[in-house]
C-alpha cells in the first residue's frame, strides 16, 4: 500500500507559475521505481504529465514539455512539479502516483487524492 498526498494546487492567472509537491509513504526508504504527475481536465480522461524514474529518467507529455519541470528530493523520496506559462487548458485536477517492488511483498502503487489546479484569468 502506498499513501500518497498531493499539495500545491491553487487558482493562477494565465502565464503564471506553480509547484506541486507528491509526498508518498510505504516503500522503504522512500524509494520508488516510478512516480508520476497525472491530470483530469472536466470531461477529459486522465492524462500523464509527467513521470520520474527511480534511476532519474524523466518523460514529460508533449503539452508540457519545456513548460515544466519534475524532480525529486533524494533525502525524503517527495516530487515536484514546477509549473510555468500556464494556460487556460492546464486547469484539471492534478494527481500523483507512486510505485514500488519489494522482494518480499510485492509490486504496491498508490493514487492521491488530487489537487486543483485552476489557471484564470
Amino acid at each position: 500500500q502506498v499513501h500518497v498526498v498531493e499539495s500545491g494546487g491553487g487558482l493562477v492567472q494565465p502565464g503564471g507559475s506553480l509547484r506541486l509537491s507528491c509526498a508518498a509513504s510505504g516503500a522503504q526508504n522512500s524509494i520508488y521505481a516510478m512516480t508520476a504527475w497525472y491530470r483530469q481536465a472536466p470531461g477529459k480522461q486522465r492524462e500523464l504529465v509527467a513521470s520520474i524514474t527511480r534511476g532519474g529518467s524523466i518523460n514529460y507529455a508533449d503539452s508540457m514539455k519545456g513548460r515544466c519541470t519534475i524532480s525529486r528530493d533524494n533525502a525524503n523520496g517527495t516530487v515536484y512539479l514546477q509549473m510555468n506559462s500556464l494556460k487556460l487548458d492546464d486547469t484539471a485536477v492534478y494527481y500523483c502516483y507512486a510505485r514500488y517492488a519489494s522482494p518480499f511483498t510485492g509490486a504496491h502503487d498508490g493514487w492521491g487524492q488530487g489537487t486543483q489546479v485552476t489557471v484564470s484569468s
